[in-house]
């Protein structure tokens, strides 16, 4: 009996799956594990996340810019090191490497905010800040380099949707416990159950990598040999290439109209909270009405509208949800337009944009998957984070508010939206071509 055989009457898991999504039998073990390293990963996260912008809002809305700063200089520092690893080292070890230098990161910061006195916690929550904005954009770009060198272009489009369903669940859970526990227990202990979710992350990627080739049905090579290429590769590549270069402007435009939203509401917040409890923890319930959203659209509607209407088409539809979003908040500047607007456009990026966006990468050579794409994710995302902070303050002191910023951002969003289509026109002909390359050779 054939392993495929095998697999296919081994068990329920497959049939079930098959409601949800067009799985393979040969493809459910490691879409098992990708899953549960994903989900490992933004538990993790989603623990850090309100206690990171609690932090943020504590040390003074208007300073929000110069953490933004600090955070793109910290990205841009840590990129060469990490491109350095990837050449030097196979797989399974730079990844472990990079997750456990996080690990004990947050191991450090459990005890400085142990011990740190009042006003030391203002200064330790701003490094915090600008650490947790590096370390979410860091494991998760790996994660998903991860996947675009284990599944193809194919796969992709028919599993990122409900390998990102993982991601939304750790961020459910990550959610959930912080809200429920973030007038109780002291952020020290929430770090220590943060850093051992990023250890069940390391072992996931262990037996995700041994299942690599035999996904592909290529032989078994044994001990993996590292990628290569120097330390500026990623660099290099992604500002070389047309290709590379659209997909920074997409990230470049999601990244400052993002931007833009998330300091309206900073400042929302501050005037509508005193509480640093109740403030994270409205942070906390904001996340998990976006991760509910998402859940639902990733299982029921990612893989459907990827295959039904293509890349191009999903890459596009973040950028028309902001275009009405925007338009609608310069129409209606209130709390509630603004919250509702928030919840939609995060559960769309997670949802469609981000699944799409990942298979943009992969189509390129497989030392880009982890230097270009690493840059891009990380530094280039950050500098978008850096031009829409310094640009909103900019904005501000010309005397623009909530109703002209958003006016400002219509038609930023109607140039990320053609951006959008052209990348998936693109990924779609090199895919064509890659195939017609692969079945010549073969």
């Amino acid at each position: 009996m054939s392993a495929a055989a095998t697999d296919e009457s081994a068990g329920l898991a497959p049939r079930l799956l098959a409601r949800l999504i067009d799985v393979r039998p040969n493809e459910l073990r490691a879409l098992g594990w990708a899953w549960l390293y994903i989900f490992s990963v933004l538990f993790s996260y989603y623990i850090l996340r309100p206690i990171r912008d609690e932090m943020g809002v504590a040390g003074g809305v208007e300073n929000l810019q110069w953490l933004f700063t600090g955070t793109l200089l910290c990205m841009i520092a840590v990129n060469p090191p990490f491109a350095a690893l990837v050449g030097r080292l196979p797989r399974v070890q730079f990844i472990a490497v990079a997750y456990r230098f996080f690990l004990a990161n947050l191991l450090l910061f459990a005890v400085l905010l142990h011990v740190a006195t009042g006003e030391q916690n203002i200064w330790v929550g701003r490094v915090f800040f600008i650490w947790a904005s590096v370390f979410n954009l860091f494991v998760v770009s790996v994660f998903w380099a991860l996947m675009v060198d284990v599944f193809d272009a194919e796969q992709g489009k028919r599993l990122f949707g409900f390998i990102a369903a993982g991601a939304t669940l750790g961020g459910l859970f990550g959610a959930t416990v912080t809200a429920t526990l973030a007038k109780q227990v002291a952020p020290a202990y929430l770090l220590i159950g943060s850093a051992l979710l990023l250890e069940a992350a390391v072992f996931c990627v262990r037996r995700l990598s041994r299942m690599s080739d035999r996904l592909h049905r290529r032989p078994v090579r044994g001990e993996e040999s590292a990628i290569g290429g120097s330390a500026f590769a990623g660099v290099k590549h992604a500002l070389g290439s047309p290709y590379l270069i659209n997909v920074c402007f997409y990230i470049l435009l999601f990244t400052v109209t993002s931007t833009f939203l998330y300091f309206q509401q900073a400042e929302i917040v501050r005037q509508s909270f005193t509480d640093r409890g109740a403030r994270t923890a409205f942070f906390a319930r904001v996340d998990l009405w976006v991760n509910i959203l998402t859940l639902f659209a990733q299982l029921f509607l990612t893989g459907r509208v990827l295959r039904w209407f293509g890349v191009a088409l999903t890459l596009a539809a973040l950028p028309l949800i902001s275009m009405v979003g925007f338009a609608t908040l310069a129409l209606a500047p209130t709390i509630a337009v603004l919250v509702v607007y928030q919840v939609i456009r995060r559960a769309g990026n997670f949802a469609f944009a981000r699944p799409s966006r990942e298979v943009l990468y992969t189509v390129v050579p497989r030392e880009d998957k982890y230097k270009a794409k690493s840059f891009i994710d990380t530094a280039v995302y950050r500098m978008g984070d850096q031009f829409g902070a310094w640009s909103y303050a900019g904005l501000g002191w010309l005397g623009l508010a909530t109703t002209g910023i958003a006016m400002l951002a219509v038609p930023l969003s109607l140039a990320w939206l053609i951006n959008g289509l052209w990348l998936g026109r693109k990924q779609n002909a090199l895919e064509t071509g890659a195939t017609i390359t692969r079945r010549f050779r073969e």
